[in-house]
Order: structure tokens, then C-alpha cells, then sequence
């Protein structure tokens, strides 16, 4: 609806009723304030009246007792002078005086025209007047005549009454506006004792002079009075009215004018606006100012409409994606400038043109919009498509659907971006990731991952590792370069020696993996004679030098359905460290029951259990005794061992882990629980401070660690134990691996306090020459030497020659691994300063050692006495 209308029907649907309304509702109002005030003014009339009435009860009597003794005091002369002046005076005019003789029962009139005047009777006075003994003023009614009557006794037989007369005249001389009509005394009670405003009459009870009679008093007011008060004539209403119509259709004609006019024009300016035009004419408001705040927000959200449609369009210009607008029927709307370069074609001939005839790499490309369309989906529709023009591309096709601001589908949102170099980049780096760049064979991931599928139907697997020889010796004399080619040839020749059903893999560095399925052992054998053959004939020609390279070879084989491919892969690994050990070339099966095999497998989880052992505080110390012969026994000596406890409190021996550690180079770690979990103990024990020596063992990674010269140090200095009480025992290998750093951290120990001991010596091959430069106080016999001594001559001999050299350099000798007495005996024979095995002591928890030291003390005193 038009505002115009609106206004129409705003003024006269709206104002005219409300003021038509107003004015009536203003009129009754005057109406029902002139009616009250009316009331008003008639009940003020009747109130006045009574108080009038009752005034002129109180001065009739008055009137009475000031005139009536002493009239009757008069003689008779003298009343009859009185009488005359009474007559003159006027007051005879509406009052009439009369005697009452109670003796006689007679009625005298004081001036004899008192009673015609007032048109009484005196006659008819009740008798009950002449008793009267005091004073009563009251309304008399004789016919229809009404009086007020005031009588006054003067003695006993006389009394003095004045007769008023009740009409209109009673009341004039107190009238301003003679608002009385008519007065009338009548008998019985008041009616009513609300006015009757229509007719201008009340009734108002008055006292009665006579006791048994009730009197009433009619009023009547004239209407004249109120006949100023009256409603303004209806032809100023109808005239206030008009000119308010009128007044109410100049504003309609000033509205129409200044508003609806320059509205319209808004209006024509909005409709003329041309959202596909690339400039736009600023509208005007006119007429107010609201409009010109109406025109001036339009402008301006026209100018970013604008500016936002240019910017939309700058993007999709410069944007490497080719973006194709449809409508609803598929027909194209907009593309952009990389839409017409992929699509070949010109904006102004494609616009209206079937997006199927534009996209004729895809026929199915109407089917796929209005699929979508009508889903009303808001997600997009991602594909890959495969554009074959000139060159063959391969793009990422983004579908949406295109909505209105009622978000209804007008159409669809066609994205096209070129990934044909993502695509290449992906299968390259897919490439990289599964095969290896040297040799194109898989590389360790990809082979660990295609092996599960590859094993899933075997009945047999056998999974191979192979690890190349001398191969450093290339890479370090002709360059890495040179060494990748002979990987290359090695790949080459690997897989130029293989049949049947296989999967093989560079598994890093300089291994190589292989999977055979479904072969036997002599067939699994056979092929990897063959690949080591091939391999092992490879020459490489570099700077007039030739090279060449060994294998050896790893193999693990499972049968189905106890197959487990990458644990068969690490036995397989295994089994080539086998190899390696046997020498060069060499081939080597793996068996589960050749404990050193299980130990190596088994090396990763111990390595971690023992991780986890000093980080939850489980290693456990053991201690066995080491007893004085040949008249040593001033100290008591005990070798620190170490174990480990499992949660369910098992103790492991040392053998399944120590080879662990060692490996994954945790040695050191272990060490220094040692150290620090012995200083515990022996600070908590003073008492043993001055006959104990505690021996501890440092490994060989723990003999030239970085710090740990500092860390003993340390512990020393926080337990604050005396340091003559422990002794570390080193190897005789270790030293000699790590000569230097091991004669640095012998020679600042010995500086503490710590004694040595040189532990498993006699095996090495230049113990000797190394003993005598080594700062140790102790020389262990490794035990190989002890456990046949007793029957065999060259190791009495060996370990004779051992402790003369010790005692020519003031070292005392420990024999390790006694076993027995007939042991023990040589051993006194030689010399030997102390013993060390079962036939001493087994090693117990450190933990019971001070429990066990009685018992102990027996049993060494009665092995003694048996000697």
C-alpha cells in the first residue's frame, strides 16, 4: 500500500474519529460538571433553607421571652398605647401575640388584628397549651394552614404565645434571587430524604409543637434561578469540529506535498538503479531530512555494493582457479578470464550456453549439478577430473550450490583448479617414501608394511638379511657417490639372482631385505647362495683400484600360522649378526633355542626393562663374599653384584640384562645406581667403616663416560662415607680399550681415597705390559684359570706366574670361581691373597647381610679347623 493511502487512511480513520471522539467525550463531560453543579447548588438551596428555618425557630422564641413578660406587666392603658405602636410598627404583619388564661380557658389577641392577619385561629389552640409550665417553640398545622407557634409561660395561670405563619413570605427577606417558590407545612415524616433535583423539591421534618404530631416541611425552589446554567449550543460543537477537519486536511496536503512526493521520487531513483551497470547516479532525498539521511545511507551502501562487486571481480580475475557461474537450468552465467583460457572459448559466447557443451571432458556434468541443486546441500563437491584439450591436466573440481539472500538454490559454483604438478609432486613423494632413491628397490617402511599382505597366504615364510662387507672401505677411499652406484649394482644383482614369489627391500645404509613365500629350506638356501655369489663377483673400477664387497646373511624362517613377518624380520637381523661373527661370506639360520640368539633378540626389551628398573627404583644389590687365605683376613671384603626384581618379585639374573645394557649403551646409567644405592648403604651402617671394603664393578662405557669422575665425586661428599671403603674392579679389556681416559679417571680417584682392582685378567693378550702401568691395588684371576686348577698343571703354573709378578709389584691376588677345598689348598700353597665363589659364599641380598654376619663367622672359623 502506497504511503499516500496510508495517510488518508491515517486522518480519516484515525484522527477524525479520535477528535470527533474527544469533542463528544468533552461535551458530556461539560454536561455532567454542569448537572453537579447544579445539584450542588440545589442542595446548598435546601441546606440554606433549613438553617433559616431553624434560625427562625430560635428567634421567634427569642422573641418571645424578651417581648411577651413585660407586654404582660403593662395596664391596660399603657398595653393599649402598645398595642397601637405594635400595629404600627410592622410587626404585627407576619407575628400575631396572644394571652392564654389557664383559670379560664381563654385566648385574648394582644392587637386585634393579629389573628386575622395571619389567618389563625386562636380558637382552636389545643388545650394542652395552657399547661405548658416552660417555654416551646414548634410548627403548628390548623387546616392547611401551617404556623410556628412559641409560647412562653409568664405564672402559673398565664402564658404569652406569638404565631408565625409558614408560607413563601417566612423566607424572602433572606432570598437573594428568589430562589424559593413555594413552602407548605404538612403532616407525617419526610418521604425523602434525597432532594428531587428534576422537580427542585425537598421535604424536611420540623419539630412539632404538639408531642403526638409529626410535622414536614415542602420546599420548592424556582427553576429561574438555574436557567443561567445550560450547555453551549450545538452549532459550536459542529463548528469546532469543521475547523478541525480542516486544519486535519491542510496537514494531509502538507504531508502529501513535503513526504509523500519526495518519497515517490526516492522511490523512482531506487527503481532505476541498474545492479549490472559498472557506474551508478547517486540518488537525491529531498523534501526532509530524514530522506536526505535515507539517500546519503543508500549511496553509501550502494558504494560498497559497488566497490564489493568491483573487488569480486578483480579476484576472480586474478585468482589461478577458472570459476564458472550456472543458473538453474545449467546454463552459464559468468566465468572469469582462467575459465575462458581452460575452456577455450570467449565470456560473451558462453554466457547462455549449456555448461555440458562447454565441459566436453565430462558428460555427466548436467546430471551432477541438478543432483546437487536439488539435494540443497551446503557442502561443496569435490572430484578430480581429468581435462584433455592441448595438454592433459588434471584438476580439482569444486561444486556448490549458488543461493539467494532467501537461501534458496538459484544456481551452482563451479571451481576448477590445475593440480597436475600437485599430482606429480604426490606420486613422486609417494615414490620417495616407499622406494628407495639409490636403488628403486622398497625401502624399509614400505617393506615392513607390504610384508604383513605379502605373508598373509604363506605357509611358509622366509624372510632373509643381508648386511654388505668392506662397503665402508668404498665409501670412505672413492666417495659416497661411488658407493650408491655399487648399491645400485648390488640391488641389481640381488634381484637378477631371484625366482618365484618375492619382496625385496634396501633396508638402509648398506642391508638389504628379502621375503620369500612358500619355499624350503634348501630352495630359501639355494637363492641365497645364489645372491652372495652374484654379489660377491662385482667389481668396481675406481682410479686404477679395484673394489669389491662381501655378504653375509641372515635368515629366519616361520611356518603358518605361527607367521609373524616383522618379528621374523628381526630374527632374520639376528641371524646376520651371527654371520657376521662367523666371518665373511658366511650364512647363518636362526634357532630359537641358541640362548645367545634369544639374549641379542631379546636386547631392545631388556634394554627398556632396565630403563624402567632405575626409574621405579628395582635394582636390587647383591653382595659375595671375598675371604682373606694365606693369614689376609684383617678386612672383610664383599663384591657388589646386581640384580633385578620384577613386579611380581622374581629376581632376574644378571645375564639376561647386563649383555642389554652394554649394547644400548645404558652401562653407565646402571653404574651410577650402583654407586649411588652402595654409598646408601654403607652410609647407614657407620659401624662397618673400619674392617669393610665394598668392590664395585664400572664397565667399560662407565671407564671413559664424561662426568663420572664428577658424579662419584659427588656421591662421596653427599653420603660423606670414607672412601678407603669401597674398591672399583674394571676389566682388563675395558682398560686397555680406553687407556688414556682410564688411567685420568684412575689417577683422580686414587686421589679420593678409592682403591682398583684389575677384574678377568690373564685373558687379554698384553696383560702384563699393562699391568704394570695401570695404578690398580688388586689383580683378579679370571676364573677360566681357577675352576681346574687342581688338576691341571699349566693353569697352576699360569696363575703362579700371575701372583709372583703381583706380589714383585705389590698387588695383592684374588682368585675368582672357587668351587672347593682342594681349590682352596692350592691356592694357600701359591699364595694367593684372597678367594672369591661357592666355596666361600653365594651372592645374597645386601639387604641381609649384617643378619647373616654371625653365621657366617661360624662357618668360615669351622671350614678353619677342618683345614
Amino acid at each position: 500500500m502506497r504511503i499516500s493511502k496510508k495517510l488518508v487512511i491515517f486522518v480519516v480513520g484515525f484522527c477524525l474519529p479520535a477528535m470527533i471522539a474527544i469533542t463528544f467525550s468533552l461535551n458530556l463531560w461539560f454536561d455532567n460538571r454542569v448537572e453537579q453543579l447544579k445539584h450542588a447548588s440545589i442542595d446548598g438551596e435546601f441546606d440554606n433553607i433549613a438553617s433559616l428555618i431553624d434560625t427562625e425557630l430560635e428567634r421567634l422564641a427569642l422573641f418571645t421571652q424578651i417581648y411577651g413578660v413585660p407586654i404582660s406587666a403593662l395596664d391596660r392603658p399603657s398595653r393599649q398605647r402598645f398595642e397601637q405602636a405594635w400595629l404600627n410598627s410592622g410587626l404585627a404583619e407576619h407575628r400575631s401575640l396572644f394571652y392564654l388564661d389557664q383559670d379560664k380557658d381563654k385566648v385574648t389577641a394582644f392587637a386585634s388584628s393579629g389573628g386575622a392577619i395571619n389567618h389563625f385561629d386562636s380558637g382552636k389552640l389545643p388545650v394542652s397549651l395552657f399547661a405548658l409550665t416552660q417555654a416551646k417553640t414548634g410548627f403548628y398545622l390548623q387546616g392547611d394552614k401551617g404556623f410556628i407557634i412559641s409560647v412562653a409561660p409568664v405564672d402559673p395561670s398565664l402564658s404569652i404565645v406569638f404565631v408565625r405563619g409558614v408560607d413563601v413570605s417566612l423566607l424572602n427577606r433572606y432570598q437573594v434571587n428568589n430562589a424559593l417558590s413555594h413552602l407548605q407545612l404538612g403532616r407525617g415524616k419526610a418521604t425523602g430524604l434525597i432532594p428531587n433535583y428534576a422537580a427542585l423539591s425537598h421535604q424536611l421534618n420540623v419539630p412539632s409543637l404538639l408531642d403526638d404530631e409529626a410535622l414536614h416541611l415542602s420546599i420548592t425552589l424556582s427553576d429561574s434561578v438555574f436557567n443561567d446554567i445550560h450547555q453551549p449550543p450545538t452549532q459550536m460543537l459542529y463548528g469546532v469540529i469543521g475547523l478541525s477537519g480542516l486544519l486535519l486536511f491542510l496537514g494531509f496536503l502538507w504531508l502529501r506535498v513535503g513526504l509523500v512526493s519526495p518519497f515517490r521520487q526516492l522511490l523512482t531513483e531506487l527503481a532505476s538503479i541498474d545492479p549490472e551497470a559498472k557506474t551508478y547516479e547517486p540518488i537525491r532525498g529531498e523534501g526532509c531530512e530524514e530522506l536526505a539521511g535515507i539517500a546519503e545511507q543508500v549511496n553509501h551502501l550502494m558504494a560498497r555494493i559497488f566497490q564489493q562487486k568491483e573487488r569480486s571481480k578483480t579476484t576472480l580475475e586474478a585468482i589461478a582457479e577458472a570459476v564458472i557461474l550456472t543458473d538453474v537450468s545449467a546454463k552459464v552465467i559468468y566465468l572469469n578470464p582462467q575459465a575462458e583460457r581452460l575452456l577455450q572459448c570467449e565470456s560473451n559466447t558462453a554466457v547462455g550456453e549449456s555448461i555440458e557443451r562447454l565441459f566436453k571432458f565430462d558428460k555427466q556434468i548436467n546430471q551432477t549439478l541438478f543432483t546437487l541443486m536439488r539435494s540443497g546441500v551446503s557442502q561443496p563437491l569435490l572430484s578430480k577430473v581429468k581435462c584433455c584439450n592441448d595438454n592433459s591436466k588434471i584438476m580439482e573440481r569444486s561444486i556448490n550450490n549458488l543461493r539467494d539472500p532467501h537461501n534458496q538454490v538459484i544456481g551452482s559454483v563451479i571451481v576448477l583448479r590445475d593440480i597436475t604438478q600437485e599430482e606429480l609432486l604426490k606420486h613422486q613423494l609417494r615414490r620417495k617414501a616407499n622406494f628407495d632413491g639409490i636403488t628403486s628397490l622398497l625401502n624399509r617402511s614400505a617393506f615392513e608394511e607390504r610384508v604383513v599382505s605379502f605373508a598373509a597366504d604363506a605357509k611358509i615364510l622366509a624372510m632373509c638379511y643381508f648386511d654388505l662387507e668392506q662397503f665402508k672401505l668404498i665409501n670412505d677411499s672413492c666417495g659416497h657417490s661411488q658407493g650408491d652406484v655399487m648399491l645400485n649394482r648390488v640391488a641389481k644383482a640381488i634381484q637378477s639372482s631371484l625366482t618365484g614369489n618375492v619382496l625385496v627391500a634396501r633396508l638402509g645404509g648398506d642391508e638389504f631385505g628379502l621375503a620369500l613365500k612358500d619355499n624350503t629350506l634348501l630352495q630359501v638356501a639355494q637363492q641365497v647362495k645364489r645372491i652372495m655369489d652374484n654379489v660377491v663377483k662385482l667389481v668396481m673400477e675406481h682410479q686404477g683400484c679395484q673394489y669389491r664387497v662381501g655378504m653375509s646373511a641372515g635368515v629366519a624362517v616361520a611356518r603358518s600360522p605361527y607367521i609373524l613377518p616383522l618379528e621374523l624380520l628381526k630374527d632374520a637381523d639376528i641371524a646376520c649378526i651371527a654371520a657376521k661373527r662367523k666371518g665373511s661370506n658366511q650364512v647363518h639360520f636362526y634357532d630359537n633355542k641358541d640362548k645367545e640368539l634369544t639374549y641379542q633378540r631379546n636386547a631392545p626389551k631388556w634394554a627398556v626393562r632396565i630403563a624402567q628398573a632405575i626409574e621405579r627404583n628395582e635394582l636390587i644389590l647383591y653382595y659375595q663374599s671375598i675371604k682373606g687365605i694365606s693369614g689376609n683376613g684383617q678386612h672383610k671384603r664383599m663384591e657388589i653384584l646386581l640384580r633385578i626384581q620384577e613386579p611380581c618379585g622374581r629376581i632376574l639374573p644378571p645375564a639376561q640384562f647386563i649383555e642389554a645394557a652394554e649394547r644400548f649403551k645404558l652401562m653407565t646409567e646402571v653404574d651410577k645406581e650402583v654407586i649411588r644405592k652402595t654409598f646408601l648403604w654403607l652410609s647407614s651402617h657407620p659401624e662397618l667403616w673400619p674392617d669393610h671394603s665394598l668392590s664395585i664393578n664400572l664397565s667399560g662405557n662407565s671407564l671413559g663416560a664424561e662426568g663420572m669422575v664428577d658424579y662419584i665425586i659427588a656421591q662421596l661428599h653427599h653420603f660423606a662415607i670414607p672412601s678407603s671403603c669401597i674398591c672399583f674392579e674394571i676389566t682388563e679389556t675395558s682398560a686397555i680399550q680406553n687407556r688414556d681416559r682410564a688411567m685420568e679417571m684412575l689417577n683422580r680417584l686414587r686421589k679420593q681415597g678409592f682403591a682398583f682392582a684389575l677384574d678377568d685378567f690373564g685373558t687379554g693378550f698384553a696383560s702384563y705390559g699393562y699391568l704394570r702401568e695401570l695404578p690398580v691395588n688388586y689383580v683378579k684371576i679370571d676364573g677360566c684359570f681357577i675352576k681346574t686348577l687342581a688338576t691341571n698343571a699349566k693353569d697352576y703354573a699360569i696363575v703362579k706366574s700371575i701372583h709372583d709378578v703381583c706380589c714383585v709389584m705389590g698387588i695383592e691376588t684374588v682368585a675368582e670361581f672357587v668351587e672347593n677345598e682342594e681349590i682352596i689348598e692350592r691356592l694357600e700353597s701359591i699364595g694367593i691373597n684372597y678367594a672369591q665363589g661357592y666355596a666361600i659364599g653365594r651372592p645374597q641380598s645386601l639387604d641381609t647381610y649384617l643378619d647373616s654376619r654371625p653365621q657366617l663367622q661360624l662357618i668360615q672359623e669351622a671350614a678353619a679347623q677342618n683345614r
